[in-house]
């Protein structure tokens, strides 16, 4: 009996391009100059600067009253600013790939926004909303509030360029999910907290994961708007970013590479998770496709 299917040796020798291995391997070799470039070299002169003094000036940066205020500064708007925007993207997720409702492209529309507007525009956004010149300014400062220039105007300025990480990575994994077994759930007697945790989180679970991730990588990265809103008050409102800012600008170049250094190690930590994820989430993925 004939078959159409190729042989394992037409299989094995199929080859998606017709292009000669010269040209294949001058594409890689192209795109591996310019990511070295581009990427490594960059930050094999950042830890390299941030060490050519020796320990004792890397260690006396990183150990400076202004710097670890900066440090803990940023972990704190990352805490804060990550965990809201998993609930708010998970929320929104839900509601764009489960519901049909009127304005549901427009929303989804606002979920871009951050990715078109400028981080510095977003910061003079609140400045403008909560500054001494607003409309509620003079009531904030009367009851003792302090948004602009203070840790809650970071946190907000934060929160609006990266809310839309974990809304993005969720949106298309429910879509392609559909809603047929959260149905079959609640036909069986399941509740919403029930569904939402043995049915739909395990199926996006490490979508979820890896939008967490690169959230939380631009909260600690975060320049522009936090820049605005800040005050560049040391010690007290700046993050790491702007303290590395101000280290350079004061000609304290083993300081600023080495807080640079540090913020670089966690940027690449979290490419090292963000890598595992998509290793295991696309596996996960198509073996859920699969059954």
């Amino acid at each position: 009996m004939s078959s159409d299917l190729p042989s394992p040796k037409s299989a094995v020798e199929f080859r998606p391009t017709t292009e000669s291995s010269v040209v294949r391997y001058t594409l890689i070799g192209i795109a591996v100059l310019f990511l070295a470039a581009i990427l490594v070299l960059p930050l094999l002169t950042v830890f390299t600067q941030a060490i050519v003094k020796g320990p004792a000036v890397f260690f006396k940066a990183l150990s400076d009253k202004d710097g670890v205020a900066a440090i803990r500064l940023t972990l704190l708007v990352a805490v804060i600013a990550v965990p809201l925007n998993l609930v708010f993207g998970v929320a929104a997720a839900w509601a764009i790939a489960k519901f049909e409702f009127h304005g549901k492209a427009f929303l989804t529309t606002l979920i871009d926004l951050p990715f078109s507007v400028s981080p510095v525009i977003s910061g003079m956004i609140y400045v403008l909303m909560f500054g001494a010149n607003s409309l509620i300014g003079p009531w904030l400062k009367q009851h003792g509030l302090e948004v602009v220039f203070a840790v809650p105007g970071i946190v907000l300025a934060t929160i609006f360029v990266t809310f839309p990480f974990v809304a993005r990575e969720l949106i298309p994994l429910m879509q392609d999910q559909g809603s047929g077994d959260e149905e079959a759930a609640i036909s069986l007697g399941a509740n919403g907290w029930q569904v939402f945790w043995h049915v739909t989180l395990p199926y996006i679970r490490w979508g979820l994961l890896y939008g967490v991730l690169l959230c939380n990588a631009r909260a600690m990265g975060e320049f522009g708007a936090v820049s605005v809103i800040s005050g560049h008050i040391r010690g007290v409102t700046n993050t790491m970013p702007l303290q590395i800012e101000v280290l350079y600008n004061s000609y304290n170049f083993a300081g600023a590479f080495a807080m640079a250094s540090l913020l670089a190690l966690l940027a690449l930590l979290t490419l090292v998770f963000k890598t595992i994820l998509e290793f295991r989430f696309g596996a996960d993925l198509a073996a859920t496709r699969r059954h």
